[in-house]
């Protein structure tokens, strides 16, 4: 097995400020949109971009929430391994919102597919964008394409895009791991 890095610490953050600002652009006051982050990995996206929007370009309030999906993945109960919940939390109205999910590696889009299911429960959005920080774009099994994406990876099947956040795996940087 080996690993390559795709992104170092300076190149992830280089990425997350050019989303913030594609965001920025797109939502300026973000008054009637809010970021969720899909848990567990998409929290640590969503939240180092609502950081970057408030602190430096001065965004006074975003709504932020995490969206745990476990229970509307489609491979639920299908295999011997007990699945692990997460939190949800969504203390905001997403009724006629304008929502942007965000996870850190868009695969085969069946993640992103629970996510809208589980989000309904929230309530129908305005509309729904999705913010990817790694798009492995040939390995799509839904019709499903984020409108933010930090990097394109062209990676084979058998490998594997792993994501390490300072806050939870001691260091920022992504690898792509040949197994």
């Amino acid at each position: 097995m080996s690993q390559k890095v795709l992104l170092s610490a300076t190149e992830i953050s280089i990425i997350l400020h050019r989303l913030a600002c594609q965001l920025l652009e797109n939502h300026l006051d973000f008054k009637n949109t809010v970021l969720i982050g899909i848990q567990p990995r998409g929290s640590f996206v969503a939240e180092r971009l609502t950081t970057i929007l408030k602190e430096e370009y001065g965004v006074k309030h975003i709504d932020l929430g995490f969206l745990d999906i476990t229970f509307y993945r489609d491979d639920f109960r299908r295999g011997d391994k007990t699945l692990e919940a997460t939190k949800t939390k969504i203390d905001f109205l997403v009724e006629d919102k304008n929502v942007v999910l965000i996870d850190d590696v868009l695969y085969t889009g069946r993640s992103i597919n629970a996510a809208l299911t589980a989000l309904q429960s929230f309530g129908r959005p305005k509309e729904v964008e999705l913010l990817t920080l790694i798009d492995r774009r040939f390995s799509r099994h839904l019709p499903i394409q984020p409108n933010y994406r930090g990097r394109q990876v062209d990676a084979i099947n058998h490998e594997k895009v792993k994501v390490l956040w300072k806050e939870n795996d001691g260091k920022d940087v992504i690898y792509l791991i040949d197994r």
